[in-house]
């Protein structure tokens, strides 16, 4: 078993890190940069960054607060929303980002996977993809979960890795904020469908859910956010306890 990577992830609203459910209702969790420089310091594997209007508003995301924020990080930041172009990757990499994640611009545009893996290598290309369930599969759905596209969840992870992409941030929409654990059954489906390492976010309420995603699925990273956010656990206690059910993570 490969070491599993523990990433806390902040969605973005008007410069601040906010909490929702089901994507609404949002709370107002802090500044970003130091949200993210506690995470660092609590040895977090990554920071994932989601500026979650960026999309829907058909702006450009704050290149300016993701540079700050990665000048105070020594591990990789990994940002979405609003990302539309190679040109818009480009500049999240001038501003020191690590990673650049599509979604909605993947789904309108899946010759943009192939672009950007092409000019800045794979590693640097995450899609992101957000779905929930829908009869007897799982659909894909955008614009922050307002709308559905019809794709079949796994058939589009399969098309993702085909043209390049790097990584899979799958968010289960219906467990989003809900804090009753990750979607095992959409992240098994996901993983044994693609040869690229997938993230699961989504549902997270406690250190158990981690625990039971790596060991029900083979996910390579487990992404949270209020059980960070809100005090319930840091990253070092979700690492402890990873290591005392067997389960490997980076120290």
């Amino acid at each position: 078993m490969s070491e599993k990577r523990i990433i806390p992830c902040l969605d973005i609203k008007d410069g601040r890190v906010v909490k929702g459910v089901h994507f609404v209702d949002l709370a107002d969790i802090g500044d970003p940069a130091e949200i993210a420089r506690r995470y660092n310091e609590q040895s977090a594997d990554e920071i994932v960054f989601l500026d979650i209007t960026a999309t829907t508003e058909s702006r450009d995301t704050h290149y300016d607060l993701f540079r700050r924020a990665a000048e105070g990080l020594t591990i990789p930041l990994a940002v979405g929303g609003g990302i539309r172009s190679v040109e818009d990757f480009q500049k999240l990499f001038d501003a020191g980002v690590s990673k650049g994640s599509i979604n909605s611009a993947a789904v309108a545009n899946p010759a943009l996977i192939a672009e950007a893996s092409a000019k800045f290598g794979k590693a640097a290309v995450v899609v992101a993809i957000d779905a929930k369930k829908v009869g007897n599969r799982f659909e894909v759905v955008v614009n922050g979960g307002q709308t559905n596209t019809g794709l079949d969840l796994v058939e589009w992870a399969k098309q993702c890795e085909t043209l390049g992409a790097g990584e899979i941030l799958l968010t289960s929409m219906d467990k989003d904020g809900t804090k009753d654990g990750y979607d095992i059954e959409m992240t098994r489906a996901v993983v044994e469908a693609v040869n690229i390492p997938v993230t699961a976010s989504g549902g997270c309420g406690s250190v158990d859910d981690i625990v039971a995603v790596f060991k029900e699925t083979d996910c390579a990273a487990a992404l949270a956010a209020s059980l960070f956010h809100y005090g319930t656990a840091t990253v070092e206690d979700v690492k402890r306890e990873l290591e005392r059910n067997g389960i490997p993570c980076r120290r």
